[in-house]
């Protein structure tokens, strides 16, 4: 064990690059290195066993002093002189302290430093110490950024600062391909230029596992990389960047006049990585970014309205449907309580507002951050739909039960006293079957076109006909079925083109509108019918002296199961359908109905439908050959 501890310590010794050198109390050499050798000019075997004769005589006072203070304790270093074995004088640096067997000091060690490879020395850790501040900064510049492209503009900038390299640039690994993606004192021309992967540096470098790399001329020809535009270039060095440990890029600086050396590599190394560090930032920021363009724009597009509270229960997000529910825009509501009440976590809660629109509201708690993500939308037509359909089904059961309550009594009159009612009692009450069924069938009627046209499933037969002729034939009968309504129908003289449609579901159309013309006046008055051609369609108009239309149900009394007060059912009857019914078999034909109010009271229903096409002139000549 011993030979092997010797033989280390030999080696250290020989291998050292500082001259060492050991002597005994009596200031006897016990062991001269070889960097002894070549700073000194003596060889180990003429000066071991013999006082050293490197120390002037001048400055023997202060090499004992040194020794006598290591004696006590300690090291000391000193700058001072030593010969040469050619009488030269060099400045050292000696560092001195004492060689000890147990307690005992038994000698004395000497480690001599040339005061200008200090200096040198000196000098490079200044520089190392200024690039590694530097770094520092440039790292808290790039760090910075947030668009990718300004990081990697700065890196190869930098890259170039730091290395006193003439020019840089970096490289992103795209599959099997390399692209410059930013350079710095480069042909503009190169930017964006791809290159094959597994032909380049970055490849080499990939493969020894090491994260830098040096190139020169001397080892390789550079003339056949894209970096050769650059005039008398001599090396590369090339630096590998990581992002979520994997290799994302490289840097490269080029050297066309500078020289790199291994400080150049360690702050090429270091910079890399923080490169990787700083485009994996950019790249993460650009993705929030992204989430958050995504977020914000499906915050405001969405249909319902949606809220964030704090935790404290005050609005501070209020997306643009939110506004257009309540009527309460984002600037009258942040910073506020929101205008309606909330419901637990995980519950639903309905209400009217007092606008008399109803809200759905759901709420949810972000546990992160103690917010709460308040999710509200518009049922009001639900709501009514709902009402509605309730509604009509206590109509419909209105409706049917008269005319079956009717058709029942008098069938079990006539069943009961057949033999004891009079011929006309008879005849009276047959007609009165008669008519009651009539009216059953035609809820019957309605309610199967009220079933098909929310279906889409009316049958329409599209050809052309005369709607003229239709609005005769609707009006033939009307004057004698009321003494309290005047009916008049206006038609051009020249009459009224052809127009395309169903003839039947026309027909449907006018005796609806002509019934509610009637049903909707009780007090009487002018019914009006009115045809016209314009432009390519024909307007027909039903005008009556009636109740009239509030101008907030034009649009609603089309819908289904809705009248334009609920309280018509009651004074009209009806289930609701009439007119949502007409307007599916208008829309149908590829017209419109529409409903406006009369000067004076009283309302206009409006139909438009196209002319038909003039069909094409017919010719006894030839007809001409298609191929």
């Amino acid at each position: 064990m011993a030979d092997i501890d010797d033989g280390i310590a030999g080696a250290v010794l020989a291998n050292s690059p500082n001259a060492v050198v050991a002597f005994d109390r009596d200031q006897t050499v016990l062991v001269w290195n070889d960097a002894a050798e070549r700073l000194f000019g003596w060889s180990a075997g003429e000066v071991v066993g013999r006082r050293p004769p490197i120390i002037p005589e001048e400055l023997t006072a202060e090499h004992n002093a040194v020794l006598e203070r290591v004696r006590t304790g300690g090291q000391v270093s000193l700058r001072t002189r030593r010969f040469r074995r050619d009488g030269t004088l060099l400045d050292v640096r000696v560092d001195t302290s004492a060689l000890r067997y147990g307690t005992a000091v038994v000698g004395f060690v000497s480690v001599h430093h040339l005061s200008q490879d200090e200096e040198a020395a000196h000098r490079r850790e200044a520089r190392r110490a200024h690039l590694v501040r530097r770094l520092t900064d440039v790292v808290a510049d790039i760090n910075a950024e947030r668009e990718l492209p300004a990081v990697l503009d700065r890196i190869a900038a930098s890259l170039t600062e730091l290395t006193g390299a003439d020019a840089g640039g970096f490289v992103q690994i795209e599959g099997e391909m390399l692209r410059l993606v930013s350079g710095y004192k480069l042909p503009p021309d190169l930017r964006g230029a791809t290159s094959d992967l597994r032909k380049s540096l970055v490849d080499r470098l990939l493969r020894t596992g090491r994260t830098v790399m040096l190139e020169t001329g001397e080892k390789r020809c550079l003339d056949d990389l894209v970096w050769s535009k650059l005039p008398g270039l001599h090396t590369i060095a090339l630096g590998l960047a990581a992002v979520g440990g994997r290799p994302y890029g490289a840097l490269y600086a080029l050297f066309a006049k500078g020289k790199a050396g291994h400080l150049e590599l360690e702050v090429l190394e270091l910079l890399a990585g923080h490169a990787g560090i700083a485009v994996g930032n950019a790249m993460a920021y650009q993705d929030a970014v992204r989430q958050r363009a995504h977020e914000r724009a499906i915050f405001d597009a969405s249909a319902d309205g949606i809220a964030v509270l704090d935790q404290e229960g005050r609005v501070l997000r209020w997306n643009p449907a939110a506004g257009e529910l309540t009527g309460y825009p984002a600037d009258k509501v942040i910073g506020e309580f929101p205008p309606f009440e909330l419901p637990d976590p995980g519950r639903k809660l309905t209400f009217q507002l007092v606008s008399g629109r109803w809200l759905d509201v759901v709420s949810a708690e972000i546990e992160e951050t103690g917010e709460v993500v308040v999710d509200f939308r518009d049922v009001t037509q639900a709501k009514e739909l709902e009402e509605a359909k309730d509604l009509f089904l206590a109509t419909t059961s209105h409706e049917l039960r008269t005319p079956i309550t009717v058709v029942r009594g008098f069938a079990s009159m006539l069943d009961a006293r057949w033999d004891k009612l009079s011929d006309d009692e008879r005849r009276a009450a047959v007609h009165t079957i008669a008519e009651r069924a009539g009216s059953l069938g035609n809820l019957m009627d309605h309610l199967l076109l009220g079933a098909r046209a929310g279906a889409d499933e009316l049958p329409i037969r599209m050809e052309s006909f005369d709607l003229a002729a239709r609005v005769k034939a609707a009006t033939l009968g009307l004057p004698s079925l009321s003494d309290r309504h005047t009916v008049e129908v206006v038609l051009p003289a020249e009459g009224l083109p052809p127009v395309i449609g169903d003839q039947v579901a026309t027909e449907i159309v006018l005796g609806q509108l002509l019934e509610n013309a009637f049903k909707y006046s009780p007090d009487g008055g002018l019914i009006r019918v009115e045809a016209w051609a314009e432009k390519r369609h024909v307007v027909l108009v039903v005008d009556d002296e009636g109740v009239g239309i509030s101008p907030a149900d034009h649009d609603r009394i089309f819908e289904r199961f809705v009248q334009a007060d609920s309280g018509d059912r009651r004074r009209f009857g009806g289930v609701g359908l009439g007119l949502y019914i007409v307007r599916s078999l208008a829309r149908a034909q590829g017209g419109e109905i529409s409903a406006h109010p009369r000067d004076g009271g009283g309302t206009r229903m409006r139909l438009v439908l196209a002319i038909a096409p003039t069909p094409p002139s017919t010719s006894l000549g030839p007809h001409p050959i298609l191929d």
